[in-house]
């Protein structure tokens, strides 16, 4: 299960917090800050997709991710490769590697973390 753009927004202020009431959550947006009603609805509909849980102290709610940021973004890029990419880690790579703004330290860097997962796996 996916998030949207507005329920992403508000996972990477809980993930930022790792647990957050609901004034904590506001206070992490600029300005113009969302109305309460509408972080209130966002919550629940993460609440619903298995994304968020909380406690309750009293009439408040201690908001916790229950998806590690990792763990989310992983299946996002390999959703991304599977759907554009043909399920195709070297398309994917190349793409990356042609079409975005890499300096060449970043690519030799790229290339260093590649030559060591390399190493790590069995003959």
């Amino acid at each position: 299960m996916q998030l949207s753009k507005t329920e992403e927004q508000l996972m990477q202020h809980l993930w930022k917090l790792e647990k957050a009431f609901m004034k904590d959550l506001l206070d992490a947006y600029p300005e113009p800050k969302p109305a309460t009603t509408t972080i209130a609805t966002l919550l629940k509909r993460m609440i619903d997709k298995g994304f968020v849980n909380y406690v309750t102290y009293g009439k408040s709610r201690e908001y916790f991710p229950l998806v590690k940021k990792e763990d989310y973004f992983s299946k996002h890029v390999n959703g991304l490769i599977k759907n554009f990419f043909n399920d195709s880690a070297s398309q994917f790579a190349s793409f990356f590697t042609t079409e975005t703004d890499l300096s060449k330290s970043e690519l030799q860097d790229l290339k260093a973390l590649i030559d060591k997962e390399i190493k790590k796996k069995p003959q």
